[in-house]
C-alpha cells in the first residue's frame, strides 16, 4: 500500500485475550485494548455500474486504502481506495474475463459512534465513485483470464514457478486480496495457485510466489490448478476435487502487510484437503503463512501457523465451519480476520447469515510449522480435521459481529428476511483501515469492509455478451465502516 505503519508490541494486551466462545462480539467490544466503537457509515455502488471497458463492475474481493491521500475537513473525509474484483460473472461457469483493478474515489461523512443518521440518509455516508480501471497482464504483457485452468500448467521459467494456465494459453487468475506498496507496485493473492503475485504499478506481472507443497492442489500425483468451474462446453476436472492441497475455491483469500512493512501474511480460506478441507464440517484448521518481505521480488517463508476457523451450528443443527475472507495485519503476531458462512444473503435463496464476524487472531503462542514435515503434501497436520497434538493453534477472539441487528438497523440494514436490497449480501471479503485523523484519538481508525457482489446484476455485460443474474438478483457493492481503536499503530 502507499502507507505503512509502525507497530508497538501488543503482546501484553493480547495475552489477556479470552478463549474462543460461542458468544458474538457486541457493538462496543473491547479486546485487549482493541475497541470496536461500532458502525459509523454505509455506502453503495449500484449493481448496474460499468467500468471504462463497458463491462459490469466487479466489487470487493480485496481492498487497499490509499492513506497517503486521505484528508479531513469540516465536510468530512476524502480519499481513494483500490478495489480488486475476482474472476468475473461465473454463475454458469468461468469466462475469459480480464483481471483488473478498480480505483474508487471516496467521500465519507461518518456519524458519531452509536448515533443514528438523519432520516433518508442512512446509506449515504460513504459516497464511492468509480474513477479508473486497470487491466492486469502477465510477465510478457499478455492478457490474463478468469477462466478455470482445467488442465493447464505454465512451465517454470527464469524466476517464475509453475503457474495456472487456461486452455486459451492465458495466465489464469482468481484474485482475492491486495496489498499496495509505497512504490505503487502491489501484491495480489489468488485462489487457483494458490499463489502470491507481485504486479508493477501499471499492472504488469513482476514475480510470483508458490506456497509450500502442502497447499498446492494435486491430482493424480501432479499439480493441477482446476477449481471445478469449467467454462462453457468444457469438461470437469478429473477428479473434481484435488487429492491434496487447497480445496477448490478456497485459496489465499486473505493477505496483508504488517504495519512495519517487514512481513506479508497470507491465509488460506479454509483447511487443505488433507487437513479436513474436504468437508464443511472438518475444515477448521487453516494456515497462516508469514513471509519475509525484505526482498519484494523473492518472498521467503519465515513462519507458518494453524489459524482455527469458527465452528457453528446451521439452521438444521449440523456442525459447520465458517471460512475466512480477509485479514488486516496488526503485527507479525496478530491480525484481524473476517469470517463468514455461505449461501445466505441478498441475491440468494437463503436469507439469514449465522456468521459474519471479525476476529482477532494471536499467533504468539502458536506452533511455528514453517519448513517442517507438515509442509509436505503427504503429512497431514489435521487428518479428518483433528489437529496433530504436537501443534498449538493460534488464539481466536471475537471482535466485530457484522450481523449485529441493532448496528445494522441504525442504517436501514438487516440480516435475514425480507430478502431485499437492505439484507446484507452473502460475501463480505474486503477490509482496510485508515486513520480518523483526530489528534484527540490518535489510536482510532476507520475499518472499511466491502462485499463481493459476484457481479449479480439484471443488466449485466461481460466478455462481449449481456447477462441477467438468476432470480432477479441485483446486488450492489456495499461498504460498511466501523470506528475502531487499535493501540500502538502510528503513521511513519
Amino acid at each position: 500500500m502507499k502507507h505503512l505503519y509502525r507497530t508497538a508490541s501488543l503482546g501484553v494486551a493480547l495475552a489477556l485475550f479470552t478463549a474462543l466462545t460461542p458468544a458474538l462480539a457486541d457493538s462496543t467490544a473491547t479486546v485487549g485494548g482493541l475497541v470496536n466503537k461500532g458502525l459509523v457509515g454505509v455506502g453503495r455502488i449500484p449493481a448496474a455500474q460499468r467500468d471504462k471497458f463497458g463491462e459490469t463492475f466487479g466489487s470487493g474481493s480485496g481492498m487497499a486504502i490509499d492513506t497517503s491521500g486521505w484528508t479531513h475537513d469540516a465536510a468530512g473525509y476524502k480519499g481513494s481506495l483500490w478495489l480488486l474484483p475476482d474472476r468475473g460473472y461465473n454463475v454458469v461457469g468461468t469466462t475469459d474475463y480480464r483481471p483488473r483493478l478498480n480505483t474508487i474515489g471516496i467521500e465519507f461523512a461518518p456519524v458519531a459512534p452509536g448515533a443514528a443518521p438523519a432520516a433518508g440518509q442512512e446509506q449515504t455516508g460513504v459516497k464511492a465513485t468509480l474513477a479508473d480501471t486497470m487491466l492486469l497482464t502477465d510477465d510478457k504483457g499478455a492478457d490474463a483470464t478468469g477462466l478455470d485452468p482445467l488442465n493447464g500448467v505454465r512451465a517454470a521459467s527464469d524466476d517464475m514457478p509453475i503457474l495456472p494456465q487456461a486452455d486459451n494459453g492465458k495466465l489464469a487468475l482468481d484474485n482475492e486480496a491486495i496489498v499496495r506498496l509505497p512504490d505503487g507496485s502491489m501484491f495480489i493473492s489468488d485462489e487457483y495457485g494458490p499463489n502470491i503475485y507481485r504486479f508493477s504499478a501499471d499492472g504488469h506481472l513482476l514475480s510470483a510466489t508458490q506456497p509450500p507443497a502442502a497447499l498446492v492442489p494435486m491430482r493424480h500425483g501432479a499439480p493441477n490448478f482446476a477449481s471445478d468451474n469449467p467454462g462453457s462446453g468444457a469438461a470437469e476436472p478429473d477428479p473434481k476435487d484435488p487429492d491434496t492441497g487447497r480445496q477448490n475455491n478456497q485459496g489465499l483469500e486473505g493477505m496483508a502487510m504488517t504495519p512495519d512493512g517487514k512481513f506479508l501474511i497470507a491465509v488460506l480460506q479454509s483447511a487443505t484437503r488433507q487437513d479436513g478441507g474436504d468437508s464443511g464440517s472438518t475444515r477448521q484448521n487453516t494456515r497462516a503463512l508469514v513471509y519475509d518481505a525484505s526482498d519484494l521480488g523473492h518472498l521467503k517463508l519465515a513462519h507458518e501457523y494453524v489459524a482455527p476457523l469458527p465452528v457453528f451450528k446451521d439452521a438444521k443443527g449440523k456442525t459447520k465451519i465458517a471460512a475466512q475472507s480477509e485479514i488486516v495485519a496488526l503485527s507479525d503476531k496478530t491480525f484481524l480476520m473476517l469470517t463468514r458462512d455461505s449461501g445466505n444473503g441478498q441475491g440468494l435463496k437463503g436469507d439469514t447469515s449465522l456468521v459474519r464476524q471479525i476476529f482477532v487472531v494471536d499467533v504468539s503462542a502458536a506452533t511455528d510449522i514453517a519448513g517442517g514435515a507438515f509442509d509436505a503434501a503427504d503429512k497431514p497436520l489435521a487428518p479428518k480435521g483433528v489437529l496433530d497434538p504436537s501443534v498449538t493453534p493460534a488464539k481466536l477472539t471475537p471482535f466485530i459481529d457484522i450481523n449485529d441487528s441493532a448496528e445494522l438497523g441504525r442504517f436501514g440494514l438487516h440480516n435475514g428476511a425480507p430478502n431485499d436490497k437492505n439484507n446484507l449480501s452473502e460475501k463480505w471479503e474486503a477490509m482496510s483501515v485508515v486513520s480518523v485523523l483526530d489528534p484527540k484519538l490518535p489510536d482510532d481508525y476507520f475499518l472499511f469492509v466491502a462485499n463481493d457482489n459476484d457481479f449479480l446484476a439484471q443488466d449485466g455485460f461481460q466478455v462481449g455478451a449481456p447477462y441477467k443474474a438468476e432470480d432477479g438478483a441485483d446486488v450492489d457493492t456495499m461498504f460498511l465502516v466501523y470506528q475502531v481503536t487499535l493501540p500502538g499503530l502510528t503513521k511513519k
